[in-house]
């Protein structure tokens, strides 16, 4: 089952194909490692509420280096296993984490409330920040990204799970897409490149 799991998650990245081939034909200033997205993806722009129950945006963002990642609470594997990843990266950037957030942006807003959101993204990261919305919002915001997830059918007992892609956006501080780290990235890949943007028009 898991298998089918990570074939079904590995599909749903097909639409990216044509933004990862555009991106290794982009050349850019800062020596990334990751495949580069820069002019090729929309910037950071959504309307959506945080786990406090504030409405945000992606202006809200701005100044801050941002890792944005589509998934839910009730996620098996994939999920928890990529916010324990990345609290591991934000520990090796260590204060210059401070200018990092994580977009933790649920695909199954009808579980998924501000507060079980919450709960859930502080159990792995302080800079991590859960986002819901409305079904349509969060549909919108993942066409957006090339990004797409599907409801799996309900379990007698009215569980269900959500297969979905499982890139990893990096915006830089002005909310434009630089990179696109994607399942079996090496963790190292990602700290330099983060560096580099955490390095690249920080406040005075």
């Amino acid at each position: 089952m898991k298998h089918l799991r990570l074939l079904r998650c590995a599909l749903l990245l097909l639409p990216l194909a044509g933004a990862l081939l555009l991106g290794a034909c982009h050349r850019d200033a800062l020596p990334f490692r990751l495949t580069n997205v820069s002019g090729h993806m929309p910037d950071l722009d959504f309307r959506l509420t945080d786990d406090n129950g504030k409405p945000v945006t992606g202006a809200d963002y701005r100044g801050k280096v941002v890792l944005l990642y589509f998934g839910y609470t009730h996620c098996p594997d994939v999920c928890p296993l990529t916010l324990a990843q990345l609290h591991v990266v934000m520990q090796r950037l260590g204060k210059q984490a401070d200018d990092a957030r994580i977009l933790f942006v649920s695909v199954d807003p009808a579980r998924d409330t501000p507060e079980v959101m919450h709960a859930y993204v502080n159990a792995f990261d302080k800079r991590a920040v859960g986002l819901t919305g409305s079904p349509r919002a969060i549909e919108a915001l993942s066409k957006r990204y090339r990004s797409a997830f599907t409801r799996e059918p309900s379990t007698k007992d009215g569980n269900y799970e959500v297969t979905h892609s499982s890139a990893i956006y990096v915006f830089d501080r002005d909310g434009h897409a630089r990179v696109l780290s994607t399942p079996g990235t090496p963790q190292e890949d990602l700290v330099h490149d983060l560096y580099l943007l955490l390095n690249t028009g920080a406040p005075a």
